[in-house]
């Protein structure tokens, strides 16, 4: 169903590809947009529980994307060290593929919110981020991204460095 890297020995193993998203800051989300555009947008999510999770307002160009059509796919760039004597780009990225859902379930929408502060502020009381999350609940809606296909890859360069070690 999808396709098979074609530069395979610069392939991340999924356990790595997991750990680029489990460190990333944000990613690009990319859907289905208007009159058939891709509508790509950066988000902050969370990698909780083997899901992608993002938080959006209830309203908006995202969400009819996402009830249009749910199948998606997410990008995370995990390094980027620009070696302009070289006309080239040093990445790690990670691309997931997947089907994005309006979480609907109040407990699961919760833990997720729950989750994605953490991940952004973990340093903060659970008293000032339950808070902070109550205070901005009510016009919440949280998405949910079932991982189908995790692709990672990396530059030929970082490749050679780890093999070297």
């Amino acid at each position: 169903m999808f396709r098979e890297m074609r530069r395979s020995r610069q392939q991340l193993s999924e356990k790595d590809s997991l750990a680029v998203l489990d460190r990333g800051k944000y990613g690009m989300l990319a859907l289905l947009g208007d009159n058939g555009y891709p509508y790509a947008v950066p988000l902050n999510y969370v990698l909780w529980q083997g899901k992608l999770y993002f938080h959006s307002a209830k309203q908006g160009h995202k969400i009819d994307a996402v009830r249009n059509e749910p199948k998606a796919s997410f990008c995370v760039v995990d390094s980027d060290e620009l070696v302009p004597q070289e006309y080239t780009t040093y990445f790690r990225s990670v691309i997931v593929f997947g089907d994005v859902s309006i979480v609907s379930d109040e407990p699961e929408k919760r833990s997720a919110i729950e989750a994605l502060a953490k991940k952004y502020f973990p340093e903060d009381s659970e008293q000032h981020r339950n808070a902070a999350i109550d205070r901005e609940y009510a016009p919440l809606c949280m998405l949910r991204m079932d991982i189908r296909h995790i692709s990672g890859k990396q530059a030929i360069e970082l490749v050679k460095r780890s093999e070297e070690r």
